[in-house]
């Protein structure tokens, strides 16, 4: 009798193992903490209370999640959504479906030797160091709020095409570097500078801000009812790990360190970045707040005469995931 009870506890074991549901997550950047959440909810078996099997893929800077995802090699992406209105006006049907970064950790990180102190008054005949491939809208959109050419001269800004480091600016090749709070602006403190040698301009704090790292689907994931459901299981599980990650930064940052196979990250730096992240997703459910998504819009439409996106966005995002979550 033991036997048979044994054997049927393991059938049904096996039965709800494969019956789970696999979802493919593609995230925007390397294994970091600013991804902390859903390494947690794995690690912790958040997906798999859910019911659910998911893979994690890293990205880097020769990945694009919006290609990933538009040619089948994940369900979901993180992306910002400047890039993920860009890529929808080009023809790419991204649909936001949750948000769980509420606040932006961009800045332009300055020396104060430049003699930056008002981006108004200061940064024209600036060397300014971008990101590309996507993160350059926010800073594009800036440029074009203050009346700032992109192409040099006394009267704009000249644009250093930026690696993903913080050397343009040790080496004084820029005035100011793009910087995210959790990252890079640690790692010009980490090279030796102090906050007393820099000057820094959060995008929130200039008020053009731009929503980051939300989670997106192709419109069409969502005519189907059990890629619905999963997506459903996998917020709310995702949600679950940065509730976490946001009370335990240094186990997050331990869990991260576990997920990295490059062994190129550090616990010290992991956990500031755990610690800072956990800021910019303070206050958020999950649920994209209307009001955050029109700010993007606005501030991506007010280009002048080369805006980020060039019509406000129909069908830009979707509540049915979280409001089914959450419910």
């Amino acid at each position: 009798m033991k036997r048979l009870m044994m054997g049927v506890a393991i059938a049904a074991l096996c039965g709800s193992a494969g019956w789970a549901q696999e979802l493919t997550l593609q995230l925007k950047w390397v294994t970091q903490a600013q991804f902390a959440g859903y390494y947690v909810a794995l690690d912790k078996g958040f997906y798999e209370e859910e019911g659910l099997d998911v893979t994690i893929l890293p990205g880097g800077p020769d990945i694009a999640p919006t290609q990933v995802l538009a040619g089948g090699g994940a369900d979901v992406i993180v992306e910002w959504m400047p890039a993920a209105l860009a890529a929808r006006e080009k023809g790419l049907p991204l649909v936001n479906i949750a948000q769980p970064f509420k606040r932006s950790g961009m800045m332009l990180t300055c020396l104060k030797e430049s003699g930056i102190t008002d981006p108004k008054t200061d940064f024209a005949g600036k060397t300014l160091g971008v990101w590309f491939s996507g993160n350059e809208y926010p800073f594009l959109s800036w440029m074009n709020h203050l009346g700032l050419s992109t192409e040099g001269g006394t009267d704009g800004v000249t644009v250093l095409k930026q690696g993903f480091n913080v050397d343009p600016l040790l080496q004084k090749q820029a005035a100011c570097i793009s910087t995210m709070t959790y990252n890079e602006y640690g790692q010009v403190l980490d090279a030796g500078l102090t906050p007393d040698d820099l000057v820094t301009f959060k995008y929130e704090d200039q008020g053009v801000a731009t929503l980051e790292d939300g989670l997106y689907v192709l419109e069409s994931t969502l005519d189907d009812p059990e890629k619905v459901t999963s997506l459903v299981q996998f917020v709310r599980a995702s949600m679950k790990g940065w509730a976490y990650a946001a009370e335990h930064p240094e186990e997050a940052a331990e869990i991260v360190l576990e997920n990295d196979e490059t062994g190129a990250q550090t616990l010290e730096h992991q956990v500031r970045m755990a610690q800072e992240v956990a800021k910019l997703t303070e206050g958020s459910t999950g649920v994209l707040d209307e009001a955050d998504y029109q700010r993007t819009v606005d501030t991506l439409l007010s280009g002048g005469s080369d805006p980020v996106i060039s019509a406000a966005p129909e069908g830009a995002f979707n509540h049915i995931i979280t409001d089914r979550a959450f419910d």
